[in-house]
């Protein structure tokens, strides 16, 4: 029996290759290191110069108190701001528990961090060459870039002939087909738990090939380490759970909406908005 729904190349965390929130060559701090780079001569430095940033931080922190987890999110363009203002930008955001990437049919690649406080949001998009060509913050449950790659994907299934020595996948095929179907943004999602399932190697050969490949890869160090990953079958996801010694825990599909392990919470936003000014009124007024 294989490991699970999903088995990513060897190393493929390295393979998903993220600009740093900072600029090239300035190590990304995270959580609450963030306050402790705040803390250096070297940070002060660099605020006394930033005017733009220190604008900015109360616009965010009160964009996020009006933020609704089921709203649509706010965006915040950086892309014309000095370098030395992106960078500061990026300590003062820090990493959080959430990084992917999206796809988009034209080539181009939204390369996504959620910051260091929860529901806010650092989304850079590159052009097929590589090359940067949008820079900008997004407050929301999950950046729409997320909900915009994974809509290329295919709306129904076709289903073919079950492969010989197959237990349950044509059963398992059918039933996600009547929940892609059936789904209706912002409704339930239905899971299916392959950790409980009687299925064989050739069942899990056939549902990989049959789904396809999607456009988006998330992955969640929030609660442990969680891979969200798009099928290439609309509203159709792959998310597995992996212990400390990187052994699949728990593998599932969830036919519906981005996974609630990738998205921030209504609390989340309450939460970052109160640590944002804190951070603000310490040290940018």
């Amino acid at each position: 029996m294989k490991a699970g729904f999903w088995i990513a190349p060897e190393g493929s965390d390295d393979t998903m290759t993220m600009l740093p929130l900072a600029e090239a060559g300035e190590g990304v701090v995270r959580g609450k290191d963030v306050v402790a780079f705040l803390a250096t001569a070297s940070a002060e430095e660099s605020i006394a110069r930033c005017p733009r940033t220190a604008e900015l931080l109360p616009r965010l922190a009160q964009a996020l108190d009006a933020q609704r987890a089921d709203a649509a999110g706010q965006l915040f363009d950086i892309t014309d701001y000095e370098a030395h203002e992106r960078e500061l930008i990026g300590q003062v955001l820090g990493e959080g528990e959430v990084s992917g990437l999206a796809a988009l049919p034209d080539g181009g690649v939204a390369q996504l961090t959620e910051a260091a406080m929860a529901g806010l949001w650092r989304v850079r998009f590159t052009d097929a060459a590589g090359r940067l060509v949008a820079d900008y913050l997004e407050i929301a449950s999950i950046p729409h870039v997320v909900e915009r790659a994974s809509a290329f994907t295919a709306e129904r299934l076709s289903l073919g002939e079950a492969p010989e020595g197959a237990m349950n996948v044509m059963p398992i095929l059918a039933e996600i087909d009547g929940r892609m179907r059936a789904h209706r943004p912002g409704g339930p999602s239905h899971t299916i738990n392959f950790s409980l399932l009687p299925v064989n190697e050739i069942d899990m050969d056939f549902l990989q090939r049959t789904l396809g490949e999607g456009p988006v890869q998330l992955v969640s160090r929030g609660y442990g380490h969680c891979k969200v990953t798009a099928t290439g079958a609309r509203n159709v996801w792959s998310v597995q759970f992996f212990n400390a010694m990187s052994t699949i825990i728990l593998d599932t599909l969830e036919i519906g909406d981005t996974p609630e392990a990738a998205r921030a919470a209504d609390e989340d936003f309450r939460d970052s908005a109160e640590r944002l000014r804190e951070i603000h009124e310490a040290y940018f007024a």
